[in-house]
């Protein structure tokens, strides 16, 4: 007999994004496809939002409720990491006086949970990639991001790794065992090609990428891999913003020949879903980070992938699909899946294969759900979930 807690008892503190629905980055979809979750399983479920207001707006905390779910409402009028982190400890004074688990979506502002330990509160954190590791931040950021990785090892009562090797870097650096539970996203097994037409592009046709115009996630690499010979009419397609005064940005558009399109960001949940389930293959150069959102959206478009050879990508992307090292080696797995479609067909099966392994969302939530069922009713945490 299960003599647990009864699940209308047990309630969660969602903090670290910037709150549902979602509108930004990868934990904020999470968070809103996990608290209407919880609620439908009799959770009482609480999500801290950071409302952006002009200085000098009321910056009284209020509530309010989506889909089921508490929000409490944090107005800043701070921009920029100073408003993020006003609005963490904000947050986390406020989450003091409330029942619950706290889970603490990444570990950026981790020091703050210092105050959730003091009164004896219950702390689950996931851990998010490897921060103070990426290229594009200062040394002092770089420094802030592995202070608050540390705190988070050693102040939640459980910390969450999204990769296997995220597990293994904590384990490395700060002696502490985590429970992997990986990102999840929707199976898609339809799209629209239509909304293809005003991008210039055909079905199967064209490469994506879809990320952040960075070094460490590749781009130049892809596009001169691309660009070294006319594609006749195949295609890459890179979205994100580009900056005329950013030289990095400025380099990509100079090594770019005329077949590749630059269109900016698309932020149309049908116009992207298209675009990435009618793609010939997804191109992640993503060179450090655990679980990415975007490629787990890729498999489960069932789309190929071409992604840099790392032990990130090589985990989730998994048997089956493409990987490079070099310019020379990207542009090798571009030409044979231009030219032998039987291996785009295997990849895409493979992709879906390793989607349902481990990605769809009821298998990722019901991780999270009983992970803070064993939390909430005090029993012990298993290994693996």
């Amino acid at each position: 007999m299960n003599k647990s807690a009864p699940a209308q008892h047990r309630s969660v503190n969602i903090l670290g994004c910037r709150g549902v629905p979602a509108a930004h980055g990868g934990f904020e979809t999470f968070a809103a496809r996990l608290a209407p979750y919880l609620v439908q399983h009799g959770w009482d479920v609480t999500v801290y939002c950071q409302d952006d207001v002009a200085p000098g707006s009321d910056l009284t905390v209020f509530s309010d409720e989506w889909q089921g779910v508490h929000r409490r409402h944090i107005p800043t009028s701070r921009s920029g990491p100073v408003g993020t982190i006003s609005f963490d400890l904000k947050a986390t004074r406020d989450v003091l006086s409330r029942p619950g688990v706290d889970l603490v979506l990444g570990y950026n502002t981790a020091v703050f949970a210092a105050l959730n330990r003091i009164k004896g509160r219950k702390v689950v954190m996931n851990m998010d990639g490897i921060e103070w590791k990426r290229a594009k931040w200062s040394g002092l950021a770089k420094a802030w991001f592995y202070l608050n990785e540390r705190a988070g090892s050693w102040l939640s009562q459980v910390a969450i790794a999204d990769h296997p090797s995220i597990a293994d870097h904590l384990r490395d650096t700060s002696g502490i065992s985590s429970i992997v539970i990986p990102y999840g996203a929707d199976l898609v097994t339809q799209a629209d090609a239509a909304l293809l037409a005003p991008l210039g592009v055909q079905p199967n046709r064209y490469f994506v990428s879809i990320a952040r115009i960075e070094p460490e996630n590749s781009i130049l690499e892809i596009v001169e891999a691309f660009s070294r010979k006319h594609r006749g009419d195949a295609r890459l397609m890179v979205l994100g913003k580009l900056e005329e005064g950013n030289a990095y940005h400025q380099r990509v558009k100079a090594a770019a020949s005329a077949e590749v399109i630059f269109p900016g960001g698309i932020y149309e949940a049908d116009r992207l879903g298209a675009v990435r389930f009618h793609a010939l293959a997804y191109m992640h150069g993503h060179q450090v980070g655990g679980t990415n959102p975007s490629l787990v959206e890729a498999l489960g478009a069932g789309n190929p992938v071409i992604a840099h050879r790392n032990r990130f990508n090589l985990w989730t992307a998994g048997e089956g699909q493409f990987y490079f090292d070099s310019v020379d080696e990207c542009e090798a797995q571009m030409e044979r899946l231009l030219a032998e479609p039987s291996a785009a067909e295997t990849a895409r099966a493979a992709a879906r294969a390793r989607f349902a392994r481990d990605f769809e969302w009821e298998k990722v939530l019901g991780q999270y759900r009983a992970l803070l069922e064993d939390v909430a009713d005090g029993k012990p945490v298993r290994e693996a979930y």
